[in-house]
């Protein structure tokens, strides 16, 4: 299988199809920190980072930001001291795309 981080977002319409239980067992392999979590009916991906200080979780949250940016794809961000809160979905089609997992291992590859 090819690496998730070799990945370019690819943007999605609505009516995409969501990722199956198939292809989501499948690329779970590579981030297998992250947990798959509902949200008000919505399946996203959330991990939660921790680090010895505010300015080194702040700076997490930038390089996170700007790989958004990069890919077109943003994810919801929780900031707390020493503690990011990362959720990866797809709003357009209401849950989990490989979009996501690809963010996650990028997300993942920061670090």
């Amino acid at each position: 299988m090819e690496s998730l981080t070799k990945h370019k977002c690819v943007p999605c319409e609505k009516g995409s199809p969501v990722a199956t239980a198939e292809e989501m067992d499948s690329y779970k392999l590579q981030v297998p920190e992250w947990d798959i979590v509902d949200i008000q009916g919505s399946q996203s991906l959330r991990r939660v980072f921790l680090f010895i200080n505010f300015k080194q979780a702040l700076a997490f949250v930038n390089q996170v930001g700007e790989l958004a940016e990069a890919e077109y794809h943003h994810p919801t961000l929780v900031l707390d001291w020493g503690r990011v809160e990362v959720l990866w979905t797809t709003h357009k089609i209401k849950g989990l795309h490989k979009n996501d997992f690809s963010m996650a291992a990028k997300t993942d590859a920061i670090i």
